[in-house]
Parts: C-alpha cells; structure tokens; sequence
C-alpha cells in the first residue's frame, strides 16, 4: 500500500516518533536489519531530504539485492521539525523500543549533533548526510559517526574560496542563526581573511521561523559589499536570493550561496538562479553512472532529481549493508561501532560518488564539484542546471585531518 505524503506528515504530527511500520515483536526480529531514516519533512529542509531521502535509501536496498544475499532490511522514517530534542527523542524511542540499528540522513546541525551523541551512548552506528558541521568530524566526532556528502569546510573552500578568487574580497553574512549558520560563517571567514579579503558585517536571523529577509538584505546593501554569503539552506537560501532580486540587491553585489542543491536551483528557476556558482559533490548528469542512478531513483521520485544530500543517503545505506553483510547482522545489531568501523576498513563504490576512502575520523572524502547555473539558453533537458568549473579531489575537499581535532584521533 502507498503512502501519500499527506497521510505520513500526518501521522507524524500525531505521534512525531512513530515509524513508517512497526513490526511484530517476535524473535524473528532480531535478524532484521532496521535503518532509521530522520530528517525535515515538513519545514525549510523538506526539499533538501525529506522523504526523497527515505525513497533514495529504499533504492539502495533493492540495488543491494538484500534479499537475495538472505538479508531483511526495514525502513522507517520521522520529522525532527528541526527541533534537537525531538530528534534525540526520536533517536532514543527507535533505539530502545522498535531496535533500529542504524540512524541515516539528520540535516539541521543541531539536531545532527544531539543525535550524534544519543546514537555514541547507545552504541549504534550514524551515517549523518544532511547536516554540514564539521564538528561531527571535529571535535564532536564518535566512533560511532560517519559525515557524507559534504560539510562547513568543504563548501566555505569550495563557494567561498572561489569567490574570493573571483574579485570578491569584501563580504556581508546573512546568517541562519544555529550552529550551521554560524560554523559556515566562521569557516568562510577564514578563507576570506587568508586570501586578503574583508567581512564588513552580518546579519543573523532566527531559525527556521524566518520567511522575511527584507531588513537583514537592506543592511548588506548598507554595507557596499561585493558579495553577500548566504549562510544557510534550502527554503531560506531560496528566498533570500529571490528577494535579493526583488530590491535590485544582485545589480551591484554577488550572491555567494554557500550551500544551495539542485533541488534550489529548480525552486528557483534557471532565469534568477543563472551564473550563482554553487558546490555539491553529486550532480545527476556527471557521468553515465549518476545519471542511471538518477533515473532509478526519479521513477519513484517523479518530481525530483537527487541531490547530493540525498545521494548520499543512497551510497551511505549501501555501504553500510555491504558491511553488515561483511561482519554478520548479529555483530552489526550488537555494536554501532563495529559496524562503522567494517564501513571505514572497506573503499565505498557506489553509482553516486565512485570509489573513495572513509577517514578514520568518519569523514568520507568524496570530490567536490563547483558548478556554476547555466542560462535558461544553455539547458537542454529538464534539470540540466549545470556547468562543472572545478573539480576538488576528495584529499583535498575537506580540512585536514591533524586540524579537526577529533577526541579519539591519535597522533
């Protein structure tokens, strides 16, 4: 049976933690691998992951072919609302009365954080997608914690660096006022202030209750600044740049959006969103493997194209299996970090993302790809947004190492 996204937003408004299905309590359960899909699926990150993100895992599965290998697999799924204690609440619910054994996607960093900790208690393992901290890396890592797709650093190296690059040397932050907006702020600062640029001022907005930019977009025009960095993410980024557009604020002053997806760009439209230069680390039509996948996924998706976050939600689920696989399912359902730790000693290759490497941090060291929107002219098909300016090897893309100060890293 088919479930509408009416009816599931409703039963999570009703319950917030009730999972897509609970399955009978029967010993037979304890050889069913259980993934836990937590994510935005009503508020300005429902674009970004949402329940895309939960059709992008149930995709990895049948590619897996996790029955054929004698492997059960479950999904359930839930709406944070991006509310850090209703996504611990949530993690702890799975953990403790439906047995999930891993927690995938989690945007909105402080929410991504609160479960990071809750899953590093409980010993169960954490594929985190759709937040960008770096401290889920940093110093907020756990053993128990792999950091997908992207991150802070990342993009603020990528978008950042590349604008600063361009000419773009004096900076104003409209900022989403949470841990990721501040983290990507901070991260972006930094490149800036190395490459001989300066931040003439910001604008923080409380988040996600903001809908009107107007006052915070008049202060960076105040300012005279060349670029104006949005530090935010889905629905916020995409009505800033609009209404960026509507005070003739793009006339004199560069967008830098330091963390939009294609999903964005499609809100947006090719005719505002043209010439933004943007980074992700999966487009769908980068290669013949990417644009397979995508089609997989579009026909359960009919909407959408995957995005990075999204993406990774797929690569991520997949790797994990492999490793339960690799290990066992009894081993996987006794200990988080055993199973984290199988992911981390096997190279990922998935259609998404190619071969690449997971730190010892968590950390998977996927390339970064700078994009710039192409013009209403340059499209050919539907969602053809992009052009590929620079590609950042996955060594590279994100911060060192020895510079996260990660607590169970020893040098």
């Amino acid at each position: 049976m088919k479930i509408s996204r009416r009816r599931l937003l409703g039963a999570t408004a009703a319950g917030a933690i009730m999972p897509l299905a609970v399955a009978p309590r029967v010993r037979a359960a304890d050889s069913v691998i259980k993934i836990g899909v937590l994510n935005d699926q009503s508020g300005p990150y429902r674009d970004v992951s949402g329940l895309n993100s939960v059709a992008c895992v149930k995709q990895a599965i049948q590619d897996f072919g996790a029955t054929s290998k004698g492997l059960s697999v479950e999904v359930l799924s839930a709406d944070h609302q991006n509310k850090p204690d209703v996504g611990a609440g949530i993690a702890r619910q799975w953990f403790d009365r439906d047995g999930v054994d891993m927690i995938i996607d989690v945007p909105t960093s402080s929410v991504g954080l609160a479960v990071a900790s809750v899953c590093h208690e409980k010993n169960r393992a954490y594929i985190n997608v759709g937040a960008g901290t770096a401290e889920l890396t940093g110093k907020q890592c756990a053993p128990t914690t792999i950091h997908w797709a992207y991150d802070t650093w990342m993009l603020a190296h990528s978008t950042g660096g590349a604008t600063v690059k361009a000419g773009g040397d004096t900076w104003y932050f409209l900022t989403a006022d949470y841990v990721f907006g501040h983290d990507l702020e901070r991260q972006t600062t930094g490149f800036v202030q190395a490459a001989g640029g300066k931040v003439l001022g910001h604008s923080t907005y409380p988040f996600p209750s903001t809908t009107d930019f107007s006052s915070f977009l008049l202060q960076a025009q105040a300012s005279g600044a060349k670029v104006l960095g949005l530090a935010n993410a889905g629905a916020d980024t995409v009505n800033s740049i609009k209404q960026a557009h509507e005070f003739g604020l793009t006339a004199k002053t560069r967008i830098a959006a330091l963390l939009m997806f294609i999903t964005d760009v499609h809100a947006l439209g090719l005719p505002t969103a043209q010439g933004l230069v943007l980074t992700e680390s999966f487009y769908w039509n980068l290669n013949a493997k990417t644009r397979a996948l995508s089609m997989r996924i579009k026909e359960k998706t009919p909407n959408n194209m995957p995005n990075m976050v999204q993406a990774g939600c797929y690569a991520g689920s997949l790797h994990y299996m492999k490793a339960v696989a690799d290990i066992g399912v009894a081993a996987a359902k006794a200990s988080g970090a055993a199973a984290i730790a199988r992911m981390k000693a096997m190279p990922t290759d998935d259609d998404a993302f190619g071969t690449c490497h997971i730190r010892e941090d968590g950390r998977v060291l996927v390339p970064a790809y700078l994009f710039e929107v192409k013009a209403p002219a340059e499209s050919k098909e539907p969602w053809d947004y992009y052009k590929l300016l620079v590609t950042t090897p996955g060594s590279e893309a994100f911060r060192p190492l020895a510079d996260g100060n990660c607590s169970f890293i020893h040098a």
